[in-house]
């Protein structure tokens, strides 16, 4: 499936975005290590999350849909059964890392596997600490998926220094720790998404966060059991991404999105964005464990910057969507520290550079960054400051965030861009087209 996409004049409406992939995926795993049956109200019917569900069910949980809740018959911490065949998690990271942690656990063994995209994802970075806790687990491949688990009959504690900075890695190690005999401690350097700390302190594991000469300290305490917990889950700030950047390029603009999730580990694009000098207004703040707000953007003319990499972690998933900011800003943009972009559903480092090319930026790729040249300043020349972009065909290589930034990006085109192979934007956000035409954007699928 492609996307036609052609220029729109404005985009202006008020919208709310489907709930957050990432918590979703926790707390189907959360409530399912749970002695009991918790309630979940926003989760996200996406096909990552499905695929994280119906593994849970194929090991003998569960579920029933209420109305818009979703509940789930947790069965505990050692509840599981052994599934049948080898779970397929599809194309998703998330679950196939996060899931490697709750299934080290497990009195049995189990396999894990996934699409052509998940079978190219790195996975030594959790092999090798699970591991050295006692768990065995093992690559089929050299480090990539399907992977093979085996019982455990003992299992140390861990004290690891996280040698990248991966919300991902750090939330397996999470999940393996409730079967540690002790405590476990992991270090980041830099503070990633912290949905899983939040998410075990809602379901009654003790959690400590504190900081040290080694960066961000958690701690988790192993617990007899998880008690059952109501969760609602916040609207996705990943998702609601493409339409804060969609409301800031587009001209004569006005966009309002209600009940977006805004962990402050999670916003770092937003603080980019702000630096760019993008009109954004975050107004009624909640304090629930999650904070959620709504968040008001206005067409703004941006101005190029050098991206505290320090923010790296926290915009990992928003990386495409500043690139096509930096193409339209005023100047220069650099940023660096962004090697873990090599590794997501695309080498999103080298498909975004090809998506940039292809509508005429100006750019030079480095090892582990980009610079980019507005296009007020690249060599192309364009003349028309409206319509920036070159119409263009452009390959999303199956990477829906990909395809999702390339869609926003063919907003300011000069004509009517094709974005190929869009398929996978269920995969995370089932509901994009529809958004996308209720704010006034001029787009079909073919």
């Amino acid at each position: 499936m492609d996307f036609l996409v052609e220029p729109t004049d404005s985009l202006n409406g008020e919208v709310f975005i489907p709930g957050d992939k990432s918590i979703s995926h926790r707390a189907i795993m959360c409530a399912s290590l749970a002695s009991g049956t918790s309630t979940l109200k926003g989760f996200l019917e996406s096909e990552d999350c499905l695929a994280t569900l119906k593994a849970f069910q194929e090991m003998g949980i569960e579920s029933f849909k209420k109305g818009e809740n979703l509940e789930i018959a947790g069965k505990g911490l050692y509840g599981l059964k052994k599934p049948s065949s080898k779970l397929n998690l599809g194309n998703s990271g998330t679950a196939m890392r996060l899931m490697s942690g709750v299934l080290v656990g497990q009195s049995f063994g189990s396999k894990l596997t996934g699409d052509s995209s998940l079978l190219k994802r790195p996975m030594n970075r959790i092999i090798e600490p699970l591991s050295e806790m006692g768990f065995y687990i093992k690559s089929v491949k050299q480090g990539t998926p399907p992977l093979e688990i085996s019982k455990t009959t003992k299992v140390n504690s861990i004290d690891y220094k996280m040698p990248i900075n991966s919300a991902q890695v750090k939330s397996c190690l999470m999940f393996a720790a409730l079967y540690a005999n002790d405590p476990s401690v992991i270090y980041e350097k830099v503070e990633s998404r912290d949905h899983t700390e939040k998410m075990f302190k809602q379901f009654g594991v003790k959690v400590e966060t504190t900081s040290s000469n080694l960066g961000n300290k958690i701690v988790v305490h192993p617990p007899r059991n998880i008690k059952p917990s109501n969760i609602e889950i916040c609207s996705d700030f990943s998702s609601a991404s493409f339409f804060i950047l969609s409301g800031l390029i587009s001209p004569n603009s006005h966009i309002v999105l209600r009940n977006i999730g805004i962990n402050k580990t999670r916003t770092g694009l937003l603080e980019a964005l702000q630096e760019m000098g993008g009109d954004i207004r975050v107004n009624a703040i909640s304090n629930n464990y999650e904070p959620t707000a709504d968040i008001e953007v206005k067409t703004s003319n941006l101005k190029a910057i050098n991206l505290n990499q320090d923010l790296i972690p926290n915009l990992i998933d928003e990386l495409p969507l500043l690139f096509v900011a930096a193409s339209l800003a005023k100047g220069k943009t650099t940023i660096n520290g962004i090697e873990e972009l090599k590794h997501k559903e695309s080498n999103r480092l080298d498909s975004m550079s090809k998506s940039l090319k292809e509508f005429g930026v100006d750019f030079i790729v480095k090892n582990e960054g980009i610079d980019i040249f507005g296009l007020d300043q690249s060599t192309t020349k364009s003349a028309n400051k409206s319509a920036p972009f070159k119409e263009a065909k452009i390959n999303s290589f199956g990477d829906h965030r990909i395809a999702m930034a390339s869609v926003i990006a063919s907003l300011r085109a000069q004509g009517t861009c094709r974005i190929i192979d869009c398929k996978n934007i269920s995969t995370s956000f089932p509901n994009f087209l529809g958004i996308c035409k209720k704010l006034g954007m001029k787009i079909r699928s073919v």
